[in-house]
């Protein structure tokens, strides 16, 4: 019952986390508060933060034992991975204007941004977030959080790409056919050069 009330939160915590960030909602809000409509992004960051804290809690805290154990050279490699990941979100944070991702800047027109990451995957924090998640050790309850996060992450992905193409047009179309979504294929990324041009293009192609 304990693993099925926590696959039952992550589930909730995904419906409400993409449902407040459709464009209904958000221009609901906008229209319900138009003086605090500049605040809905912080709103919506610190009310997604705060959800998050109980079910990464349970998913640490709920009894149970390891479903397998790693020899100690592997441990350290899955360690190296997940801190390895953390400094490439980290440095993929560089290529945003994290204000205004945090909701602490208005918003300003979107462009196409395609970084050293993105080349080589269009979603790089997932990608890493996922990295993260699964180089943990595995107990029942982590293994349901690691199962809901991967599956939230693919849909949410999706969603977030139906709002980049009704942003971007062909050319955001033309960059899902040659990068892949998480996981980097060699035969399957962008030059510096083509990268650029991409974006370029981006703004003519808009819609």
């Amino acid at each position: 019952m304990e693993l099925l009330a926590l696959a039952f939160g992550w589930a909730a915590y995904a419906a409400l986390h993409s449902l407040l960030a459709t464009a209904r909602v958000k221009s609901y809000c906008m229209q319900r508060w138009p003086t605090r409509a500049q605040r809905y992004r912080l709103l919506y960051n610190l009310l997604a933060l705060l959800l998050l804290i109980p079910l990464v809690w349970a998913s640490q805290a709920l009894p149970g034992e390891p479903l397998w154990r790693r020899p100690s050279p592997w441990d350290w490699l899955a360690d190296a991975l997940a801190i390895a990941a953390c400094i490439g979100i980290w440095h993929v944070s560089r290529y945003y204007d994290m204000r205004e991702f945090l909701g602490l800047a208005p918003p300003t027109q979107p462009i196409l941004r395609i970084s050293f990451w993105h080349r080589y995957v269009r979603h790089p924090w997932y990608a890493l977030a996922l990295v993260i998640v699964w180089t943990r050790e595995m107990t029942p309850p982590m293994l349901v959080s690691a199962l809901m996060i991967t599956l939230y992450l693919v849909i949410g992905s999706r969603l977030e790409e139906k709002k980049l193409i009704a942003l971007f047009g062909a050319a955001y179309e033309r960059y899902r056919e040659q990068v892949p979504a998480f996981l980097p294929r060699p035969w399957k990324r962008l030059s510096h050069e083509e990268a650029q041009r991409l974006s370029r293009s981006a703004s003519l192609d808009k819609p």
